[in-house]
């Protein structure tokens, strides 16, 4: 190698490396904003919602968390074709913007008490533009994180997309989970929760900053230079890749709907279920989630190693097989709680750290962000944002095993979709 190689090759790793972080970083706030939402809902569920007892309240606002992941389509549509069209740093950049904006929104927003009607609406609205940006946001940052991949590390590097999701959930889980056991009960009430959305706000602008100081990918450089950037991406997904489309549906509708679960909305689900107090079960899920995060970037450089295929069948097939004795180990201690959570999340872990390489895989890179982002917003929406809504509900009800049955259900026609598709690790971007 001479010695112009060597400064050239330091030169793209120097880059590749910024580009990891730029996009993780990024990643990891646009998720902590999201997240939020949901580890402080009893709290929002008071100040904003009307009802004789608190789970008529807390159902409100996770009907609101539900509404927030509809707009996630909308959001994938419009920002996944504008990152075609104009480069995955535009497409981020934008993302991370609205983001924050919601909520810086949400921290300030005032009660019924002052703003009447209009407060839930206003409130529905900035959860409305939090979906809008999350569903633009994992498709871009997917194909930003998997184009700036070395040779043979796409999983890898991709899952770092999914890593960051997870950095960013348990950061506002440890976030509250801390608030709740140092804070006094009345202060959370009156306004401490909202400390979290302005704690989101301000971090926005520092992944608002990372993402601005990046170049964009060399694959979308060579699209732009050779005149090949598609007018209308998400047409040209639907007209030309519509089973790669279905296909992310189907690897999506399982896994999204485990991880709300498990480690989102269980910690307000098992405080009405078992009477766990919340700032135990927020911990407990908080383990879960660590070791979810912890073990993506492993999965993802074995799913380099030995395919896309095992690591999914192994998560879904595994899945199906203990989401019954997992949530039958839950009691009414948070030790139990957070043996179920890490259990699960040893499943979980081999499903997202193939995630966004083998949904960037199915796309040329014309079309890849619109590929993306598009069905799996659809995903996210229907069976992400009616998991906890569904739990919610069926705990109240006393019929917890009908969303049992759901999720297993799921799990098994994942694993149809896994066991057909295409092994993708080799295939060239």
């Amino acid at each position: 190698m001479t010695r112009e190689d060597a400064i050239a090759t330091q030169r793209t790793d120097r880059t590749r490396r910024r580009a990891l972080v730029a996009g993780t970083v990024g990643n990891l706030v646009e998720w902590f904003d999201w997240s939020v939402y949901a580890f402080f809902a009893p709290y929002v569920a008071d100040s904003f919602f009307a009802g004789e007892d608190r789970a008529t309240r807390l159902l409100a606002a996770f009907a609101v968390f539900a509404v927030g992941f509809f707009f996630r389509p909308l959001g994938a549509a419009v920002l996944g074709s504008y990152a075609d069209r104009h480069g995955r740093r535009a497409g981020m950049t934008l993302a991370i913007a609205i983001m924050a904006g919601a909520s810086g929104l949400i921290a300030v927003l005032p009660t019924p008490a002052t703003l009447g009607v209009a407060a839930p609406v206003l409130l529905t609205l900035a959860r409305c533009a939090q979906g809008f940006s999350a569903g633009g946001e994992f498709g871009t940052s997917s194909a930003f994180l998997v184009e700036n991949a070395p040779a043979g590390r796409r999983a890898w590097a991709g899952s770092w997309q999914q890593v960051s999701v997870g950095a960013g959930t348990l950061l506002a889980s440890a976030l509250a989970a801390a608030m709740f056991a140092t804070l006094p009960e009345n202060f959370l009430m009156a306004w401490g929760w909202r400390i979290a959305f302005g704690v989101g706000a301000v971090l926005g602008l520092l992944g608002l900053w990372l993402r601005v100081s990046v170049p964009d990918t060399e694959a979308f450089a060579q699209v732009r230079a050779s005149g090949q950037v598609e007018r209308r991406p998400l047409t040209a997904v639907l007209r030309e890749h519509p089973r790669a489309a279905l296909r992310v549906v189907g690897l999506v509708a399982a896994g999204t709907a485990l991880v709300q679960f498990w480690f989102v909305s269980l910690p307000s689900i098992m405080t009405l279920h078992t009477g766990v107090p919340v700032a135990a079960a927020q911990l407990a899920a908080a383990l879960g989630l660590a070791l979810f995060t912890v073990l993506q970037p492993f999965s993802g450089a074995l799913s380099d190693r030995i395919g896309r295929r095992p690591m999914l069948l192994f998560f879904a097939l595994g899945s199906a097989a203990t989401f019954v004795p997992l949530t039958g180990l839950i009691g009414t201690s948070a030790a139990s709680v957070a043996l179920a959570a890490s259990l699960s999340a040893v499943f979980l872990a081999a499903y997202a750290g193939s995630l966004a390489a083998v949904m960037a895989e199915q796309f040329p890179p014309q079309v890849r962000t619109a590929g993306i982002s598009l069905p799996y917003g659809v995903a996210v929406a229907v069976f992400g944002g009616l998991a906890p809504v569904l739990a919610t509900a069926m705990v109240i009800a006393g019929t917890f095993w009908v969303f049992q049955a759901v999720v297993i259900a799921l799990c098994l026609i994942s694993a149809v979709v896994f066991w057909r598709m295409p092994d993708t690790r080799d295939a060239t971007l």
